[in-house]
């Protein structure tokens, strides 16, 4: 990995994160936060999701962290198990993974199509996994078996929701170091 200042991409869940989310707010912060527009925020399909983040790699001349909320989540662990190539992987120092969903959970969303069953392999980068202790879409035993098979260190941070723009963060600072620290993980 370079010294090169890293991008961060920002991988958002179903229906995109609005102006009041810490990832949107993160992106006002730092011209280095890119959010990766999907194809279809309303009818997610890991297919299209997957294959969107790979050409948002490929279009990066640069390391790359993720900022990965809900279902961004889910589609960083699809890609990097099914999808990326080794010099999409070569760019990547790690991933922020902020409220991971059960698929099978009574709320996820049945208008996204394809992210069950979820990859339990390690991630080829460094991750961090954070979770909230009533997250409607994903409880800590879910979060915990994803963080444990990822490879991945998990913070849990209290009962603060799905950690999302209802969760009062702000510019959600404690997240944003989190964030930093994957680039010295490597």
């Amino acid at each position: 990995m370079s010294e090169q200042q890293p991008t961060t991409l920002v991988l958002p869940g179903y229906l995109d994160s609005g102006p009041s989310h810490w990832q949107t707010r993160w992106e006002a912060l730092d011209p280095a936060f890119v959010r990766v527009q999907m194809p279809d925020w309303d009818h997610p399909s890991r297919d299209a999701w997957c294959r969107t983040l790979a050409a948002a790699l490929d279009a990066v001349d640069a390391p790359v962290v993720f900022a990965a909320h809900s279902l961004g989540c889910l589609t960083t662990a699809f890609w990097a198990s099914q999808y990326a190539s080794a010099p999409q992987l070569a760019k990547v120092a790690g991933a922020l993974l902020v409220a991971v969903p059960d698929p099978d959970a009574a709320h996820f969303p049945r208008d996204a199509g394809g992210f069950a069953p979820v990859p339990l392999t390690r991630l080829p980068f460094a991750t961090i996994v954070v979770a909230s202790s009533d997250d409607p879409y994903g409880n800590v035993p879910f979060s915990q078996t994803c963080a444990n098979a990822w490879g991945s260190r998990w913070i849990g941070i209290g009962a603060r929701g799905h950690i999302n723009a209802d969760s009062g963060l702000d510019d959600w600072d404690e997240g944003r170091g989190w964030l930093a620290s994957l680039t010295v993980m490597r």
